[in-house]
């Protein structure tokens, strides 16, 4: 299919053109990143935005469970959702492990929702690295609202705030404990803290997390982009859909408040740099890497350094000769 017309077929809404699309973008082979581009770049010609909301929690919080409870209320307010949800890599076949598709049963029946497995393929925060094009290709297919659902809590939690316009953290109920090395560094870029299991026997202990963590982020330096009380904390049950409508009331206070200060709009454009910026340093390390004579200048002086040179210095000799013409 020519890019124009998987364009054009995408514009349109149809299913298997995104799934398409998506694959295209993914891809790493050279010819296919020329069409990559040529395709995202009509994706942004049609101007359409949806909601970009990230998700990141510890393994067995239940992400997965509480993205098919929260899609399925979107999409019973007529909201198209979709989700691409960030699966950790085979080491063999690069493919995704887990398989959200099936942890996602009802959601994936949904007529208005579309869920994406893509592999992390070892990239660092859990977040495949045409992430970002492939919500862009979500939005041009007309979807309202896109969630992006990470491997778990990393060091680079702000690739996924970086790409989107609110950060969720889903908590465990008594669970804050593990969290104690990262937890400010990720409390910090959280809009919402949801401590999800708030049912049943953990209901009691869901609030006393909920209360911890309501009070630490009273202690937390105010941000700018913050409505009075935010960011919060809140209780909910992906099992019993108890707390997903205040959870979404929130999420629409918070963009709400973004929207009409012009926050929303100057953090996008800062996105957009960034992943200019971000393109442009893969793309020097794809050249470096790709060049024959790059490599060997590479092992000679890895050579050296295993020798005795300092790294510094053959680091310095190898930018060198990239600057000389």
């Amino acid at each position: 299919m020519q890019t124009e017309d998987l364009a054009q077929k995408l514009v349109a809404g149809d299913r298997r053109a995104l799934a398409r699309a998506i694959t295209l973008v993914e891809s790493r082979r050279a010819d296919h990143r020329a069409e990559a581009r040529r395709l995202v770049a009509a994706a942004a010609g049609t101007g359409r935005q949806a909601l970009r909301i990230g998700l990141t929690g510890t393994p067995g919080v239940g992400k997965s469970s509480f993205i098919e409870s929260f899609g399925l209320l979107l999409t019973g307010r007529g909201l198209r959702v979709a989700v691409l949800a960030v699966d950790p890599s085979s080491a063999r076949s690069g493919g995704s492990i887990l398989g959200d598709k099936t942890r996602m049963e009802r959601l994936s029946r949904d007529p208005l929702a579309y869920i994406r497995p893509s592999p992390s393929q070892a990239e660092l925060g859990g977040i495949a690295r045409r992430t970002r094009e492939a919500v862009a290709l979500c939005e041009a297919a007309g979807f309202d609202v896109v969630l992006v659902e990470t491997v778990g809590v990393g060091q680079s939690e702000t690739l996924v705030a970086g790409m989107v316009d609110l950060f969720l953290l889903l908590l465990a109920p008594g669970g804050g404990d593990e969290l104690q090395g990262v937890k400010r560094g990720i409390m910090e870029m959280a809009d919402l803290i949801l401590v999800n299991k708030a049912d049943g026997g953990l209901l009691a202990p869901a609030r006393r997390t909920c209360a911890d963590y309501a009070g630490a982020l009273r202690l937390l330096r105010k941000r700018p982009q913050d409505p009075p009380g935010y960011p919060k904390a809140l209780c909910a049950s992906a099992a019993e859909g108890t707390g997903l409508a205040e959870a979404w009331a929130a999420i629409e206070e918070i963009l709400a408040w973004r929207r009409e200060r012009g926050i929303l709009a100057a953090a996008r454009a800062a996105q957009a740099r960034s992943w200019f910026e971000e393109e442009v340093r893969q793309g020097l390390l794809a050249r470096l890497t790709g060049d024959a004579h790059q490599r060997a200048r590479m092992a000679a002086l890895g050579a050296e350094v295993e020798a005795g040179l300092d790294p510094s210095e053959a680091a310095a000799r190898m930018l060198a000769d990239l600057r000389a013409p």
